[in-house]
């Protein structure tokens, strides 16, 4: 069993500095960079490509809403047309980055609420699926949901991925804060412990959900997300995956 840590990375903007990216970076696999719709901009995003490639971790492309206001966490009703143009240009802007530095993209991890829109409607999943096509990458999304039914039926790589930082609703929806506060590390490290060893998680009422997942997830604004990187490595690190 071969589970990876990824983090979403390089969210600062402009001078404004967001995450301890540096002080995270070492205990994930993969770094999810912002591509600039949300957070982000080209220095940053070059920025956190480097300080991914010093420490030898695989980089995806953390494509959004064109939300910066509200962090890629409101909805928006693109139409399809328009949110696989969003993602294409967002994805193409990170790989222009990587080129430069002679490496390829390692897969795609939607942003924020689009992330929890497109697993509840086929066409935004689908819309999602293609311009990730385009690039070649596997998906990283949500087993079972319409994230992984979009990706099956063009026959894109699919990655299935657990919140180790988030709860989780009684219908299996991410419960995503428009803010966010300090992760309770210890039952975070509980929540991915049960999911690895008994393959499913409770949510906030009780209800035990089955997961499947090839990947954990953990985020880089709560103001102790170092904490959070350093016990989740130490929990996939236990488990031997």
């Amino acid at each position: 069993m071969a589970v990876t840590l990824n983090c979403d990375m390089g969210e600062s903007y402009g001078q404004w500095r967001f995450g301890n990216d540096a002080a995270i970076m070492p205990f994930v696999d993969c770094a999810n960079i912002a591509c600039g719709f949300h957070a982000s901009d080209p220095a940053t995003m070059m920025r956190t490509v480097d300080l991914a490639l010093e420490h030898g971790k695989a980089i995806g492309a953390h494509p959004s809403l064109p939300d910066r206001e509200g962090f890629g966490r409101r909805e928006m009703r693109l139409q399809p047309a328009e949110l696989k143009a969003a993602f294409i240009y967002q994805i193409g802007a990170l790989s222009g980055f990587l080129k430069a530095q002679g490496v390829s993209l390692a897969h795609v991890k939607p942003h924020g609420i689009i992330y929890g829109m497109a697993a509840r409607d086929m066409d935004t999943a689908r819309a999602i699926a293609e311009a990730v096509a385009v690039f070649e990458v596997p998906l990283f999304g949500m087993a079972g949901t319409f994230h992984e039914q979009a990706a099956t039926q063009i026959g894109l790589p699919f990655v299935g991925e657990f919140f180790a930082d988030l709860a989780y609703g009684p219908a299996g929806e991410l419960l995503i804060p428009r803010t966010q506060s300090a992760v309770d590390v210890a039952r975070a490290a509980a929540r991915l412990g049960g999911a690895l060893s008994e393959g499913r998680v409770a949510a906030i009422d009780g209800t035990p959900l089955p997961v499947r997942f090839g990947t954990v997830c953990i985020h880089s604004d709560p103001p102790n997300a170092d904490e959070v990187a350093k016990a989740m490595r130490g929990v996939l690190d236990a488990h031997a995956v």
